[in-house]
């Protein structure tokens, strides 16, 4: 069977690390059935990286319409390559624009829908994955009815496995009406690094005593290569924006590297963050519910162990650069 995957570029026209992750899975199940990784792209400067990855064709179109994502637009320039390359299933990340789409083109191409896929299909009857479900907290097996089929990965359940090809990479010109909605204006988020992309996220909670102490997180966050997040406390207090909240009633996380600095670990926290590989936390109450959670745990002053943790590492960097 041939698989197709909706490669994700940034506004760079990068390819985002999920790309290569779903492609990996993809050549994952094709080396056993035979089958052939094909991958469509929007607008992308690299394209030729997917090869490295096992994606044998890359179609990358280049249309300034498909710069900014609309769902409508890229759901119709999905299921036509779907279609035209007689593909059987459909692997897409768990990114907020693929979530939009996947129900979108499960109507289109009347295919079975799996989100949050955590491991490769199984062959029976009918084809099953595992998932997580209710917040991360459970699994659930899932057999897929429909011949055609969509598989959205959770983040970092993978992994990046190299295995180079040789590919075919070819330009598609869709033909876009231009009867459709416009975007106006995008507005970036104030991280340099998006909690959605990140494989580490640094987050603070109320432990910090306030938003004027917050460069404590920037700062471990900048020299990690992560992003900043908060509790629902901090972002209720209005110290950061809502944007930054995770947890269950916030952002899901599911990075390789958690640093929780100054979170107590609400239940509604801990299920949020539940999937990220590893977990770490700073706090002065060694009762604090997140250490039982944790992979590992300091207990002591964010103010005064955070700043010794920035300098170890910028110390380890530049023995290293």
């Amino acid at each position: 069977m041939d698989i197709l995957i909706f490669a994700e570029t940034d506004e760079k026209g990068n390819l985002k690390k999920d790309a290569l992750e779903i492609a990996s899975y993809a050549h994952e199940i094709c080396s056993k059935t035979k089958g052939k990784v094909k991958a469509i792209c929007f607008n992308s400067t690299n394209p030729k990286k997917l090869s490295e990855y096992g994606v044998k064709k890359i179609i990358n179109s280049k249309n300034e319409k498909l710069k900014n994502f609309d769902a409508g637009i890229y759901s119709d320039c999905i299921s036509e390559i779907f279609s035209n390359e007689n593909c059987d299933i459909l692997i897409l990340s768990s990114s907020s624009n693929s979530k939009y789409i996947g129900g979108i083109l499960a109507v289109k191409i009347d295919a079975g829908y799996v989100t949050n896929v955590i491991s490769k299909p199984v062959e029976g009857n009918k084809l099953s994955v595992l998932r997580n479900t209710f917040t991360n907290k459970a699994f659930e097996t899932v057999e897929i009815t429909k011949r055609k089929i969509i598989l959205a990965i959770s983040k970092n359940s993978f992994g990046l496995k190299e295995n180079p090809v040789e590919s075919e990479i070819s330009e598609f010109n869709f033909n876009i009406s231009d009867a459709r909605n416009k975007v106006t204006s995008v507005e970036k988020t104030l991280n340099k690094v998006t909690i959605a992309d990140a494989d580490i996220v640094v987050s603070g909670g109320r432990g910090l005593k306030g938003p004027e102490n917050w460069h404590l997180i920037e700062n471990l966050a900048e020299v990690l290569g992560g992003a900043t997040a908060c509790s629902k406390p901090v972002s209720d207090l209005g110290w950061r924006p809502h944007s930054e909240h995770v947890g269950q009633t916030g952002k899901p996380v599911s990075s390789n590297l958690y640093i929780a600095v100054g979170i107590s670990g609400a239940i509604q926290h801990l299920a949020g963050v539940s999937s990220s590989k590893v977990k770490v936390v700073i706090n002065t109450d060694p009762e604090a519910p997140f250490f039982k959670a944790a992979d590992y745990g300091i207990v002591g002053d964010a103010f005064e162990v955070v700043p010794k943790l920035i300098d170890k590492l910028k110390e380890f960097k530049s023995a290293n650069d």
